[in-house]
C-alpha cells in the first residue's frame, strides 16, 4: 500500500504566501496578508527573512522592474 504525504494547512498557507511574496510588490503583499487576517506568526521575523538580502538598491531596482513589466501588460 502507497502512502501519501499530506502537506498540513499551515504548510499550504506558507506555500502560498512564498509563491505571492515572489510575485506580488511587497506593499500588495502586506495588505493582503492583512486582509486576510494570516496575524499569525512574528511580523519581524518574516519582515527579516523577506528583506535581509535586499538592500534599499535592489529594492528600488525591483520596484522599478514590477512597475515597467505591470505598465506593459496594460492596454
Amino acid at each position: 500500500m502507497m502512502k501519501i504525504k499530506r502537506q498540513t494547512d499551515k504548510q499550504v498557507i506558507q506555500q502560498a504566501l512564498n509563491i505571492l511574496s515572489n510575485h506580488l510588490d511587497p506593499s500588495n503583499y502586506a495588505r493582503f496578508v492583512a486582509a486576510c487576517q494570516l496575524g499569525e506568526g512574528d511580523y519581524l521575523k518574516t519582515k527579516d527573512q523577506l528583506f535581509t538580502p535586499e538592500t534599499v538598491d535592489s529594492l528600488y531596482e525591483k520596484i522599478q522592474a514590477f512597475e515597467t513589466v505591470k505598465n506593459e501588460s496594460q492596454p
